[in-house]
């Protein structure tokens, strides 16, 4: 009887005993994950939902630390088990974690389902109202992901990216803003400056605070006739580059439209009503839910540049290398989920790659320097045909067509030179005489920016028909 007794009584003591570490721990555990130390608190999880694998809680808890750490593949396992149990957190882990993966589809069934539960507990919806937005874009804007080669890419500290571009002259220069304009602020973006050297493109925080684009023109030997390019843009507009036509913009905006961060985007010039064109968002891959910005394209080389931190620690980002395409086809067969989800999300260069395609040459042309006189002695122009192809002289274009449309751009780009030479000699006396004289030279300037704007885009539509028309003699599709 007393043996019994006796039994019975230690295991009455010892389970409190348990019990009161089982709490401590959990405590310090929660203690932990409050002040996002998941790292540290994950292991007390994992150890609670392997002995209550059905606790909502404890599968909330271990997913998201999983999903802080990196572990997305255990994060989805664990916060569905909580998402079943309506957990409302679950919700939205689960929308970031699938948007992470680019299953945008999931993404926006969790983020539906959380609001649902938000406005059922009467909390504001609004920044879930935006997550879903971008969401829906991204999942919109995955269905025309791009079919663009990028050839290669780097990984380097983030305020060195610019090291990662080689530019030929005659596609102008990049420089840091602090080190153009001997700025100490550390005002992070970047100055164009164009192949002539008189105009430069680059953008600074502006009066309400947020980064806008401007443009400068050379008068002698000063910078001045500041203008800022995109007035009804109200978000911050930075990263700016001009293609050699002097028409198109390239620029990145973390505007209402953007899909996270930075995203880059497109505009033009018209000529008619002296403003660019409503701004066109550029499609996947060249955008992810990251920061995307600095888009520079030689047409020398037919190489093109951008930046992305997506996938990168705070401090690097990666630059990749590729081949423009002015048609910006997409890509085929998009019910391939997998496939659509690589190619968007840049798993792999190689999967953007042309099979049997040898990119060595292009990579080296990439980081090679060309100067002026070197190409002066091998080429009289750069025609860009398509990928493959590219002339350098009249005789090498084998379409009758195209080599009278062409020599029609040669004619036209003589006079582009001519028309911003006499350009140059109009600022040149701008800029030295008195106020009456320079009121008297403004709408002489500006008739002349005008015929050089325009003539310019008719020079871009003939080299386009003369392209088109070369392609369809040598039966290449485009």
């Amino acid at each position: 009887m007393t043996k019994k007794f006796t039994k019975i009584f230690f295991t009455f003591i010892f389970l409190p005993l348990s019990f009161y570490g089982y709490t401590q721990s959990l405590d310090q555990a929660k203690i932990l994950y409050n002040e996002g130390e998941y790292e540290e608190a994950k292991p007390v999880f994992e150890k609670l939902v392997r002995q209550s694998p059905n606790n909502s809680s404890y599968n909330q808890w271990y997913g998201v630390c999983c999903y802080e750490t990196g572990d997305l593949e255990n994060a989805e396992k664990y916060l569905l088990v909580a998402n079943k149990r309506k957990v409302v957190e679950s919700y939205r882990y689960l929308a970031c974690l699938y948007t992470d993966l680019y299953r945008f589809d999931k993404a926006i069934e969790m983020w539906e389902g959380y609001i649902e539960l938000q406005k059922k507990k009467k909390e504001d919806t609004a920044e879930s109202e935006v997550k879903l937005g971008q969401t829906r874009n991204l999942h919109r804007m995955q269905e025309k992901t791009e079919d663009v080669q990028i050839i290669d890419s780097m990984v380097i500290p983030k305020r060195d990216f610019l090291n990662a571009y080689s530019l030929s002259e005659e596609s102008g220069s990049l420089m840091y803003y602090g080190e153009f304009f001997n700025d100490a602020e550390n005002i992070h973006s970047v100055v164009y400056r164009n192949q002539k050297g008189d105009k430069i493109y680059y953008a600074r925080p502006s009066e309400n605070g947020a980064f806008a684009v401007y443009s400068q023109n050379k008068l002698l030997d000063a910078w001045g006739d500041e203008k800022s390019l995109l007035p009804n843009h109200p978000k911050d507009c930075n990263y700016p580059f001009v293609l050699s036509d002097g028409l198109t913009l390239y620029f990145s905006s973390k505007s209402d439209e953007s899909i996270g961060g930075y995203d880059i985007f497109i505009t033009r010039y018209h000529t008619n009503t002296n403003a660019y064109l409503a701004p066109e968002q550029m499609g996947m891959p060249f955008n992810s839910p990251a920061n995307d910005y600095m888009m520079v394209i030689d047409e020398t080389k037919g190489l093109g540049w951008f930046v992305s931190d997506r996938n990168q620690p705070e401090d690097r980002v990666c630059v990749y290398l590729f081949i423009p395409d002015p048609s910006r086809k997409r890509i085929e067969d998009t019910e391939d989920a997998d496939r659509l989800v690589r190619r968007a999300s840049l798993a792999s260069i190689k999967d953007t790659w042309k099979e049997g395609a040898d990119y060595a040459g292009l990579i080296k042309l990439a980081h090679t320097d060309l100067t002026t006189k070197e190409k002066k002695m091998e080429r009289d122009f750069t025609f860009v045909v398509n990928d493959k192809t590219t002339y350098y002289t009249l005789n090498e274009i084998k379409s009758h067509e195209a080599k009278d449309l062409y020599s029609e751009v040669i004619r036209m780009n003589k006079q582009i030179e001519t028309l911003r030479d006499k350009l140059d000699g109009i600022r040149s006396s701008y800029t030295k005489g008195n106020t009456s004289a320079r009121e008297q030279l403004k709408p002489t300037i500006l008739q002349a920016e005008n015929q050089l704007y325009s003539l310019m885009e008719k020079a871009g539509i003939q080299e386009k028909k003369a392209r088109n028309a070369e392609n369809r003699q040598i039966g290449v599709k485009y």
